[in-house]
Formats: C-alpha cells, structure tokens, sequence
C-alpha cells in the first residue's frame, strides 16, 4: 500500500498489520466460512475482554516495534492493559489544532482520501457505488455536490479524535451491523453501510451542517463519544478500542480541500494528515 506523507512530499510502503490473516479470512474458501462468525459484534467484545486483562501488556513492547510507534508523542504511563495502552493519551503541544475560523481540520492521526459526491449524492469506493443516504441512514440532500472525506486510521494511529469546528450536535444514532476490516482486502463488500456505526449531524460555526461518522471494524471493541451538545473546535469527541477504523465526514461545497490531497486522491492514494492538521478551507 502506497501512501503520501505530505510533511516531505514523499510516498511511503505501508505493510496492512495482519495482512496474512486477513487474507485468507477473505480470499479463501474456508476462511470465508470462519469470517462470518468473525465479523459478528460479539467476536470483537470477546477480543476487547481480552485485551482488557493485565496480561495483555505483554503484548505492548513488540506492537511498539513492529509498528515503528514513536513513544515520545504519548504521555508517560503505567499500562493496566493493552487496552489501556490502545487509548493511549497525546503530550500537550505534540498534535496542534490550527484555530484559524477558515480552517478546515483532521479528526484524527489517519490516511485521508476524499471523494466527490455528484448531483445525486452518490459515490464509488473500492469500485462501489454508495449514497450518502445509505451511509447516514437519513435524507441528505444537503451535501450534494459536496465531498465525503475517509479518514482510515491504522493500527498504529493515535486512536482519539476531535470535532473540526466549533458547534452543536442537531442529531446522532447508532447503527448496528458487522465489523469487516476497512482496508482493500473488503472490497466485496459495501463495508461502509454494512458496518457497525455511530452518526451525528452537526451545525458547525463556520462550514455549516457536517454529518461525522464513526464506522466500526473488524475486532474493534466499542466506539467511545462522549456525551456533549455543544464543543469547540478540537475538543475530543471520542476514541476507538483495539482496531483499527474509519472517521468519513460529509461537507457541503463550501469546503476547499488542500490541492495536494485532492490530487492525491485522484490517483487512489491516500493522504497521510494528523489530529488537528488543516485539510481545507471555507470557500470564499
């Protein structure tokens, strides 16, 4: 998997973490049969009890190496749990939120690529085609023409995630579903309305209405928001238990995205952005 660090302008090799077994989960016949059980709700409760025991620790020197986890980002701490360490917290100063009114963020430490919604709210992922509707579970006329922004965060991602602006929450539901991986390895399925996920609809102070959408993925515990009806800009919103996810945010088009991640999009690759980091701006 190619991905474009914007910080050097460079492109990097990203090994998926638990590619083999993911593999043959969806590309053998036998492992197609054990899927099913594998991305039922329950499954991923079972691996979060896990990962919630002392025990687990164990695990967390050799995640640290193999991912390549740069610690000195993370504050000091005693881990109970993997689980514990999954959630870990960011150093003040390490992840700052640009403030500008114009600023459009990131959610989240994550791989970014965007798509454009037409006229009738549609768009193709993985060679798929969604609704945006089908996604919310709603009528939203209001982001045609508009852009769905996928924010994949990885196993080795800081996991919490914050609001891009400043507002109120109009309205949220959970949905229920299965819990497929998110990479390309599930692209036989419609994973994003197929998958377990959370939704608010939020008026924002400067880019107008957003929906901001938690989607589940294979032995993700639980999705974690807090309980709020008004947030700032950059105020955390929640986090993900073990797994990685996705955030996907659907924005009207008053929203100008950074040109070199539309251009990167474009080709299929994804944008490496951080929490906090500008991604687009109000349209003048």
């Amino acid at each position: 998997m190619k991905i474009y660090n914007r910080q050097n302008k460079s492109y990097e090799s990203v090994e998926q973490y638990g590619a083999g077994k993911l593999y043959f989960l969806y590309n053998n016949a036998f492992g197609r049969i054990i899927l099913k059980f594998v991305i039922l709700p329950f499954v991923s409760k079972i691996y979060g009890k896990i990962n919630s025991r002392r025990v687990s620790i164990k695990k967390i020197p050799g995640f640290i190496k193999k991912l390549g986890i740069d610690m000195n980002d993370y504050e000091d701490c005693n881990y109970g749990s993997f689980n514990d360490f999954f959630i870990r917290k960011i150093r003040p100063g390490k992840r700052p939120i640009n403030m500008a009114n114009d600023v459009f963020i990131s959610p989240a430490d994550s791989n970014l690529l965007v798509y454009k919604l037409d006229g009738q709210n549609q768009m193709k992922v993985k060679g798929r085609s969604y609704t945006v509707e089908e996604i919310l579970g709603f009528d939203a006329d209001k982001f045609k023409n508009g852009y769905a922004l996928v924010f994949r965060l990885s196993m080795e991602n800081y996991h919490r995630y914050c609001f891009p602006d400043s507002g109120y929450v109009l309205d949220k539901k959970k949905i229920k579903g299965r819990l497929h991986t998110v990479c390309s390895i599930s692209k036989n399925y419609k994973i994003y309305c197929e998958n377990s996920r959370e939704v608010s609809l939020l008026e924002t102070d400067h880019f107008g209405k957003i929906a901001f959408v938690e989607v589940g993925a294979l032995l993700v515990g639980r999705i974690v928001n807090y309980e709020v009806s008004v947030f700032c800009k950059g105020q955390e919103k929640g986090y993900f238990e073990p797994g990685g996810s996705t955030i996907i945010i659907f924005v009207g088009d008053n929203v100008k995205l950074d040109e070199d991640i539309l251009a990167q999009s474009m080709e299929g690759i994804e944008t490496k952005v951080l929490y906090g980091e500008k991604v687009g701006t109000l349209k003048c």
